[in-house]
């Protein structure tokens, strides 16, 4: 609190048994929040599905107007306003800036009870939010019971409950029980009740005072993770005195989540409910009535519609459907009469439907799918039925569901479906195993439904190949990539050869005929996606990610092609920015990091893997670790770069991923090359082209010529040598070549190896791939000093230091200064001022300004509030010494951009 009013943001998880004392401690902090505003939300477990109702509870309270621009994607989402369905980025900028726009007024509390309960997207949405909380006025407080740890959460700051110690825990106990109680039977109930404060004051209720001074038939109190079970039982036993038309109003307060006290009212009149029959409940101190209902507990909430029979609940939803305005809230409506329904409904299935529809086009890609779940549910006809359980199987798929995705392929196998619909049912079944567990296993179930498709004709079997021939690829040496690419060339061309279909015979072919066949056809699916995206097409994204690991991340590398690597990264970046794509935007970032590492922009390359993570955390999607592996390699840092490359072998192996193990082998041998181990880089290179991975063969058999040289093994290094050389000389670029003149000067002797790296030096300075010009130069360096050149090797080595050491690729650096050494020149080892070092994101920031963008601009490419932003600002001008926009640089950036951390 004392942060927050002096202008510090804080997010803060409160986790705990049920009956800890989460909700009084959030009680407690409204109570002594002072001058601050204070929003209270509540998860409220039959909201589950409803997208965005979490959120809706929270901007209720809030005195922003949602159809204002700056938050279009909220009034959007909530149905205020027409729109594209905007993604949860979007969502989440907004939500930012409307809590950043109120708390300018004064600091701003947000309690959120019961967590657990949150709908997907509130809590995706609210974490999103909570992660990027810095200089606003903002506290984010989340109460989640810790066996309902959520995902979403994960990472935050966190306040664990434990229950009272002993003597706290006896006193509270002996404040709620009467008459004289044995003290053996008191501390054995304090000791099994592990001090949870509301099992201490519930429990005792239901016990006799002789069993109390004896202890004789006491029951045994569960162990804690069943305590909640025998406090929900104790307020089960609270309800059962109460009237039956006491317990049905309980009942529909229970089902009506949003606690809107008029809502209650009107549906109790409907169900012939007086407003007397609050009194028993009120008296009892279950729940207060007053503009909103509010349970004393979370708890009883629950307990009152669990105990519940079928038939009143039925009732109290169609109480509650009846008096909810269709015009205000149709898809609460339509949810209470799904509710309510009793057997099979079509109108009521149609209406779900046109729900789904709704909430797909606000972005509720879980409340949709569960629409369309219980709309299957209550449709008659078994073939529409079959139908709308496949459909809702795809639905819950998409919204990251895949065990209840599963189930419903179950649902709709077993139903009377065409010969489309189950090879359809098989491709996403296939999908799902390849979701759950990108194992080998998936491959050749999703090559299975592709050919089930190309029998059938249907124009998706293309696709479904290329997801087979992407999963082999992913899987790597330990999948059958040669198996999947027959197959995709086996496969009936479309009529419209589209970009995706460019690529899938490219692909192919690199596989079935070699390297040097496939790239004429490399070159034309390159050019179609250089030309998709510059057309900006948005459904770019709904197969970018799909074709991931055959899209242009590793094709313009495959084809050595820097100017292309360089310009789809850049318009994949802008693209998904501009959309808010999360399914494309993680590797939008990644692609462009790995553009800026080869350019020796080591700072903005750990910035956009940082960013990167980052989003893939919070969309609950595994990270990216590809460049990262790169990036910790070349910095050169051993046991840091180990313990990266460790972690990602780890992952790699346990979830199948054979692509990444070689990257890992061939990242490996780029930092013992730097390090001037070489026969550590030897081994490692051997492993890395096993086999030829998609994307980085190339690098790896350029590092197997150099390790292999430096060790003696010149029968490798020129085998080796030779697969360079027919790779290079395919792809024909400045960059393929001037890395085969690089690595066949390594072999090579007098005019002939000075000749080469002069080639080498000529070609890569062509190129945007300044890494490897660097090291050319450093190697060129070294064969002069050991030719008793040393005014021509200074030279050289110069360059290769400065250049190595600028990018912050320390070890490559040091061999640049020992060889400086050697020729009699010293080179001072450079270490940064760290007091004056940008952090990643502050060098991202300070380049946007450099170039024009506001504050707000900027929050919005990177999803930070604008007061954020000012606040990076402040910090770069002071690290800097500069006053104002006008004076930030590239250059100046550059020089104070951090060298050491990913």
């Amino acid at each position: 609190m004392a942060g927050l009013r002096a202008g510090q943001s804080a997010a803060l998880v409160v986790r705990g048994d049920a009956g800890i004392g989460k909700t009084a401690l959030l009680d407690y902090l409204e109570q002594h929040a002072g001058p601050c505003r204070v929003v209270r939300a509540s998860g409220v477990e039959a909201e589950l599905e409803l997208a965005y109702a979490g959120l809706h509870q929270l901007c209720a309270q809030l005195p922003e107007q949602l159809p204002d621009p700056r938050y279009e994607a909220l009034g959007t989402a909530f149905g205020l306003t027409a729109g594209v369905p905007p993604d949860r980025f979007q969502v989440g900028l907004a939500m930012l800036n409307l809590l950043t726009d109120v708390a300018d007024d004064a600091p701003l509390i947000c309690l959120i009870d019961d967590a657990q309960w949150l709908d997907k997207s509130s809590a995706q949405t609210l974490a999103f939010v909570a992660r990027r909380l810095l200089a606003e006025r903002v506290a984010l407080v989340f109460a989640v019971r810790t066996p309902h740890d959520t995902d979403e959460l994960a990472g935050l700051p966190e306040l664990r409950v434990s229950g009272l110690d002993f003597s706290d825990a006896r006193a509270l106990l002996g404040s709620v029980l009467t008459g004289l109680v044995d003290d053996r039977v008191r501390d054995r109930f304090v000791a099994e009740t592990q001090g949870n404060p509301l099992a201490l004051i519930e429990l005792p209720r239901g016990l006799t005072p002789g069993l109390l001074a004896g202890g004789f038939g006491l029951p045994a109190v569960p162990e804690a993770g069943a305590l909640t079970g025998r406090i929900e039982q104790e307020y089960r036993n609270r309800l059962e005195p109460l009237p039956a038309k006491t317990r049905l109003l309980l009942l529909t307060a229970a089902a009506d989540p949003i606690g809107d006290a008029a809502l209650l009212w009107r549906a109790a009149a409907r169900l012939g409910i007086g407003a007397d029959a609050a009194a028993p409940a009120e008296a009892a101190g279950l729940i207060e009535i007053r503009s909103r209902v509010r349970f004393r507990h979370p708890l009883i909430r629950s307990v009152v519609y669990q105990a519940a029979s079928a038939a009143d609940r039925r009732s109290a939803h169609g109480a509650l459907a009846d008096a909810t305005e269709a015009i205000d809230d149709p898809d609460r409506k339509v949810w209470h009469r799904a509710h309510a329904a009793v057997g099979l409904d079509e109108s009521v299935a149609s209406d779900l439907m046109s729900a789904a529809e709704r909430a797909r086009t606000r972005g509720g890609v879980a409340a949709a799918a569960a629409f369309l779940e219980r709309a299957a549910e209550l449709t008659p006809d078994a073939h529409r039925r079959a139908e709308r359980a496949l459909t809702a199987a795809a639905a819950k798929f998409r919204a990251g569901e895949a065990q209840s995705a599963y189930e419903l392929v179950g649902a709709a196998e077993i139903g009377p479906l065409t010969a489309h619909q189950r090879a359809h049912l098989g491709w996403l079944r296939a999908q799902i195993v390849f979701a759950r567990r990108r194992s080998r296993d998936a491959a050749p179930l999703l090559l299975a439904a592709a050919d089930r498709l190309e029998t059938l004709d249907d124009p998706m079997a293309r696709a479904a190949y290329l997801e087979a021939l992407g999963a082999a690829i992913f899987g790597g040496r330990l999948s059958d990539v040669e198996k999947a690419a027959g197959a995709a060339c086996a496969a009936r061309p479309a009529a419209d050869q589209g970009p995706m279909d460019l690529l899938l015979n490219a692909v192919a072919t690199r596989f079935t005929e070699g390297y040097v066949a496939a790239v004429p056809l490399l070159r034309r699916a390159l050019a179609a996606l250089r030309a998709e995206f510059a057309g900006g097409e948005p459904r770019l994204e709904e197969w970018l990610w799909l074709a991931c690991p055959v899209a242009p991340e590793p094709i313009a590398p495959e084809l050595w092609d820097d100017e292309a690597w360089h310009d789809l990264a850049v318009r994949a970046v802008e693209l998904g920015r501009r959309l808010g794509a999360l399914s494309v935007l993680p590797m939008a970032l990644s692609l462009r990091a790995g553009v800026h590492l080869h350019a020796g922009e080591f700072a903005a390359a750990a910035a956009l893997v940082s960013e990167s993570d980052t989003i893939a955390v919070a969309t609950g999607r595994a990270p990216l670790s590809y460049t990262q592996l790169m990036l910790a390699a070349w910095r050169g840092d051993e046991d840091a770069a180990v313990k990266v490359i460790e972690a990602g072998v780890r992952e790699a192996t346990e979830s199948g991923e054979g692509r990444a193990l070689a990257l890992a082998r061939c990242v490996t041998a780029v930092l013992y090359n730097g390090l001037g181990r070489y026969h550590a880089a030897l081994e490692a290179a051997r492993q890395a082209v096993e086999q030829e991975d998609l994307g980085f063969y190339g690098w790896s058999l350029a590092e197997l010529v150099e390790a292999a040289a430096r060790s003696g093994e010149r029968r490798t290094a020129t085998e080796a040598l030779r697969h360079l050389e027919e790779h290079a000389r395919a792809a024909g670029t400045d960059w393929s070549l001037g890395v085969l003149a690089r690595s066949a000067a390594l072999l090579a002797e007098g005019q002939a190896a000075e000749a080469l790296y002069h080639e080498a030096v000529e070609r890569l300075g062509r190129t945007r791939i300044a890494v490897h010009l660097a090291r050319a130069h450093l190697v060129y360096g070294e064969w002069l000093r050991r030719e008793g050149r040393r005014q021509d090797a200074r030279f050289h080595l110069r360059i290769a230091y400065n250049s190595l050491a600028d990018m912050g690729a320390t070890a490559y650096a040091e061999r640049a200064r020992q060889e400086l050494a050697a020729t009699g020149e010293t080179a001072r080892r450079r270490q940064a001022d760290a007091r004056n070092v940008l952090t990643p994101q502050e060098a991202q920031i300070a380049q946007l300004a450099a170039e024009g963008l506001t504050n707000r601009e900027i929050g919005g490419q990177l999803f930070l509030s604008h007061h954020t932003v000012e606040w990076h600002l402040r910090k770069v001008f002071s690290k800097l010494a500069v006053t104002s926009r006008r004076q930030l640089n590239a250059g100046l950036i550059a020089d104070s951009s951090p060298l050491s951390t990913v």
